[in-house]
């Protein structure tokens, strides 16, 4: 097996008295999609943020790409990590392209040539119009620009994408269309994914496993499958449902 794209030793964080993690330990690998699922405040973002260095643990060790993040670059860590969240968050004066190339920009990676390139090949990718390059945030709809946020993260060609619950502002049918399209994505591209949802069934359509989590801990980590034959504790048989059965 390949060794772990990111690792999680014995993370504790603690916000006041609430812990946020408690002694959490867990592996991704490389190409991996693992969706994450938790009750609100059970620290489902606090370790999404952790990867990426926006949130630094109180005790343990977090490695990505086989390196200590207290010991790296951060900004240089996080212009290789996608990174999209729910409402998108672009930038509202700038463009679809500039929008989308707005890290490699930042980070020289590309010539214009090259930019104009890993926008029309980013379009496609994530089943827009050539057409929509020239716009403005405020013209898309809540669907489009999901997309092009998803776009904005892929653009420095990252091995690792967060997403913290990026659909949950969009109807169920936009839904079900994007969760095709990151599939679909994740297939082309092999990029390891770690995903925040609330949504059981979208975890388990979604995920190759599912970490579970209650009150900063991981309660369980397994397939789709194995989550649904035998859950761990009561807290996931109940966060299953009518899913466990089906």
């Amino acid at each position: 097996m390949a060794a772990p794209i990111i690792t999680f030793e014995h993370v504790g964080k603690v916000y006041g008295e609430a812990e946020a993690l408690v002694d959490f330990s867990l592996n991704v690998f490389p190409g991996e999609f693992l969706t994450v699922i938790g009750t609100s405040g059970s620290g489902k973002t606090t370790f999404l943020k952790m990867i990426n260095g926006l949130i630094a643990p109180d005790s343990g060790r977090v490695e990505v790409e086989g390196e200590d993040i207290a010991q790296v670059d951060l900004i240089a860590l996080r212009r290789r990590i996608g990174y999209t969240i729910q409402g998108v968050g672009l930038f509202p004066h700038m463009t679809v392209a500039q929008n989308m190339v707005y890290v490699p920009d930042l980070s020289g990676l590309f010539s214009p040539e090259e930019k104009r390139a890993q926008i029309e090949r980013l379009l496609t990718l994530v089943g827009l119009e050539q057409d929509l390059a020239g716009r403005y945030p405020g013209e898309l709809s809540g669907g489009q620009r999901q997309r092009v946020g998803i776009a904005r993260a892929l653009a420095a060609n990252p091995h690792i994408l967060l997403m913290d619950e990026p659909f949950g502002a969009v109807d169920e049918i936009t839904r079900r269309r994007l969760q095709r399209e990151i599939k679909a994505i994740h297939g082309e591209l092999e990029v390891t994914i770690i995903f925040i949802t609330h949504d059981i069934r979208e975890a388990l359509k979604l995920g190759d496993r599912v970490a579970v989590m209650d009150e900063g801990c991981l309660v369980q980590l397994d397939t789709p499958e194995a989550l649904r034959q035998a859950p761990a504790t009561p807290f996931v048989a109940e966060l299953l449902g009518d899913e466990g059965n089906g």
